[in-house]
């Protein structure tokens, strides 16, 4: 078992990718099986030949449809699980450059512990925009608050293979890679790593993409949520009522300016509505978790055809 196994989604990226191939092979050489995701490709779907150009062995798995960069990865690491016999690392990556290939090694190094399951790249410098920076820092503090926990890398990651068999059956590695690994009640360490520029183009991930990913982080602890959500709840409501309280006394006892104490009990009922309503609203996605959790997905079904490329000898 010496095969290092990297699993990565590429989505209309067959540039950047090429150039990953080329680099994974330069660092790693024949150790390398590499497993690209095409996650539904138009125009620029993956090329076996690609892999086959760069001395890379391995499979292009293309994708029936589009079904998202986190599908694509879970796709990939149940396909390693359930075919790939001598997989002695796992290591999940982005195709576009900006996981930087040779800190696989770093990666992998940290891994070597008996007491550490999964090695997570924890960022210590990005090549972003400011709005990024920004939005990533409130996402950050959002999901300490609502989850009890802190989030701070992304799918940059390297496993032993009982982690990624344990990984691939949770459904949900489907919605959130990293929530999952959070989740997963496996031995984390994190591996301070920079992050690169791109080898070529241009993200197609936008703005709406990043907030919907990050959003769907806390899907994952939906149950955590819903507990923190309803203890901020009740403790609006109990004020609403107390409140409530003081101004009928306020009013009994004439203490209340003319239009005040209508005013006040207005308030106070409309907040109390939009209190329930956020209550109902977080029951009602808890419950769709739940079932969606319930729910076993087969990775063949997404699957189109799967091409395997063998290194040159």
């Amino acid at each position: 078992m010496t095969r290092l196994v990297v699993v990565t989604p590429v989505y209309e990226d067959a540039g950047a990718s090429g150039i990953l191939f080329r680099e994974l092979e330069s660092v790693f050489g024949d150790r390398l099986f590499v497993v690209a995701v095409d996650d539904g490709s138009v125009r620029e779907p993956v090329d076996p030949a690609a892999l086959a150009s760069a001395n890379v062995s391995g499979v292009v798995i293309t994708l029936r449809r589009n079904v998202g960069h986190q599908r694509a990865i879970a796709i990939g690491l149940n396909y390693v699980v359930a075919e790939v016999a001598d997989a002695a690392t796992i290591v999940v990556m982005d195709s576009d450059g900006e996981d930087i290939p040779q800190s696989i090694v770093e990666l992998v190094k940290s891994l070597e512990a008996d007491d550490v399951d999964v090695v997570v790249a924890e960022r210590r410098s990005r090549v972003e925009t400011l709005r990024f920076r920004i939005f990533y820092l409130l996402y950050k503090r959002l999901f300490s608050v609502l989850s009890g926990r802190k989030i701070s890398f992304g799918n940059f990651m390297a496993m032993k293979p009982l982690a990624a068999k344990r990984l691939a059956a949770m459904q949900e590695l489907w919605i959130h890679v990293a929530a999952s690994v959070l989740t997963s009640k496996l031995r984390v360490a994190t591996c301070p790593l920079d992050r690169g520029p791109r080898f070529a183009g241009k993200s197609k991930m936008n703005f709406a993409g990043l907030a919907l990913h990050g959003f769907r982080g806390l899907m994952v602890f939906a149950e955590d949520v819903l507990l923190r959500v309803g203890i901020a709840s009740a403790m609006v409501a109990a004020f609403c009522v107390i409140a409530a309280v003081t101004a009928v006394f306020l009013k009994l006892n004439g203490f209340a300016t003319p239009g005040w104490f209508s005013v006040a009990l207005g308030v106070l009922f409309i907040v109390l509505l939009q209190i329930g309503a956020i209550t109902l609203i977080s029951l009602m996605l808890t419950g769709v978790m739940r079932y969606a959790s319930a729910t076993v997905t087969d990775y063949r079904e997404f699957i189109d055809k799967v091409q395997p490329v063998e290194r040159a000898r």
